[in-house]
């Protein structure tokens, strides 16, 4: 799950290196971030339905070896091109782990305060790995270039697949459920056009003929997608579960909880490179905070939920994004780094806080049965969130000068405050104990 996490957000540091090694500008990298991250959230159900069918530790393995064999062309990429391509396969073999890893862990939790813990200690590796992506690139290009942000995986896939091989038992569902072939065509067509017309419609311009087309296209299939979702016996997401308040609740936090860590992740790398000239290891440097505030408060925030259900965390969650982000807001060209170092602390408090509750109350959604799909819409969720945060905040910096940066960003971080907001209200929707959500007669 830590390499999972890790090229979601290791990219982000190392993208001024990319583009001067590869001569592409601001648009070209955030599709290299959002390769990734849109074939991971659309693969991710179908992946999870596989695991149920076939074995969740084999298709754990699987993963792994597709995972670590597009690392490799990532880290070997000539070109901008090759490099976007080997991303996107990157994600249809992280896509094998995230529900999956999730999956092992329920299955092996049977009670439900016991799990709730254990999602707590899960989410605190996940969220490490997020939050510590921007260090570890920022230590790896102080002496190396930009391709060791992809070598590294290969040696952490090669004892994986030996420790899984050791230790990992094997499950699968009870009843073999079909794939959705005609759905998964469909969520990928959305999500795709959708966040593509996000990441060029600074240089298309938004009310273009091609813009207008992208939105028409976007919903047209987001239409289709309802529509036959609605009609299939085995759909590839049940969207009656999401007339239940505390599991759209769930979602909706999700995509809100990656927006604002992307967004602020991909500010902060061109803030600080480009605007105030500092290396990668110290832009990676400054975020630390975060990633030692979503360490400490993941696990903790496990054991609230496990208490008292997932309100209070949620509201935790929301508070201290908010006040992270009003802190910059009003961001210029000196800020103090103290300033930067506690804002980004909260953030990464927030997130902490956030992963377990989201993560409970979605599972428990679900039967065990269907864990890995359980596991599946939360992590399609974050990833559409994150997609979501780089087009975002690409657009807001991609035509900005330098010396502007700090002004043009504070949208961004207004958009992160709103997100926290966002996680308040959901909160309302939480249940104040247990925080579990009743699977409909369909999806059990």
């Amino acid at each position: 799950m830590f390499l999972v996490g890790l090229d979601t957000t290791i990219v982000h540091v190392g993208l001024p290196a990319i583009g001067r090694g590869l001569d592409v500008g601001t648009r070209g990298l955030e599709w290299i971030v959002d390769a990734y991250t849109l074939v991971l959230a659309s693969c991710l159900v179908s992946s999870g339905a596989l695991a149920d069918r076939f074995g969740r530790r084999r298709v754990f393995q699987y993963g792994l070896a597709v995972f670590g064999a597009a690392s490799l062309l990532c880290a070997l990429a000539p070109s901008v091109g090759v490099l976007v391509a080997a991303r996107a396969l990157q994600g249809i073999g992280a896509s094998m782990l995230s529900p999956v890893a999730l999956a092992i862990v329920v299955n092996a939790m049977p009670d439900p305060r016991e799990r709730a813990q254990a999602i707590g200690i899960w989410a605190s590796v996940f969220g490490l790995s997020m939050a510590a992506g921007p260090v570890t690139g920022g230590a790896l290009l102080a002496g190396l270039d930009w391709r060791a942000l992809f070598w590294i995986n290969a040696p952490v896939v090669g004892v994986v697949l030996l420790l899984s091989a050791a230790f990992v038992p094997e499950s699968r569902a009870p009843r073999a459920r079909r794939l959705d072939l005609p759905g998964q065509v469909l969520l990928t067509m959305v999500l795709a056009v959708a966040v593509g017309v996000l990441i060029e419609g600074p240089h298309i311009g938004w009310t273009s003929p091609a813009a207008l087309a992208g939105y028409a296209w976007a919903a047209a299939a987001a239409a289709a997608f309802v529509w036959v979702e609605s009609r299939r016996r085995e759909p590839l997401m049940d969207l009656r579960l999401f007339r239940r308040p505390a599991f759209s609740g769930a979602v909706l936090g999700a995509v809100t909880v990656f927006v604002a860590l992307n967004v602020t992740l991909l500010l902060n790398t061109f803030y600080l490179q480009h605007t105030r000239g500092w290396t990668p290891l110290a832009a990676g440097v400054v975020t630390l905070p975060l990633a030692v505030g979503a360490t400490v408060c993941a696990p903790w925030s496990g054991r609230m939920v496990g208490r008292t259900g997932p309100r209070l965390p949620l509201l935790l969650a929301g508070g201290f994004i908010t006040a992270g982000a009003l802190c910059l807001v009003r961001l210029t060209p000196h800020t103090s780094v103290l300033l930067l170092s506690a804002a980004y602390a909260l953030i990464g408090m927030g997130f902490g806080f956030a992963n377990a509750p989201i993560t409970n109350t979605a599972v428990n959604g679900l039967p065990p049965a269907r864990a890995g799909v359980a596991g599946a819409i939360t992590s399609t969720a974050r990833q559409l969130g994150a997609a979501l945060g780089i087009a975002l905040a690409g657009g807001l910096v991609t035509a900005a000068h330098p010396a502007d940066l700090a002004h043009a960003s504070r949208a961004g971080w207004i958009l992160v405050a709103v997100c926290g907001v966002t996680l308040l209200l959901v909160a309302r929707t939480a249940r104040p104990r247990g925080g579990a959500v009743t699977a409909s007669p369909r999806a059990r």
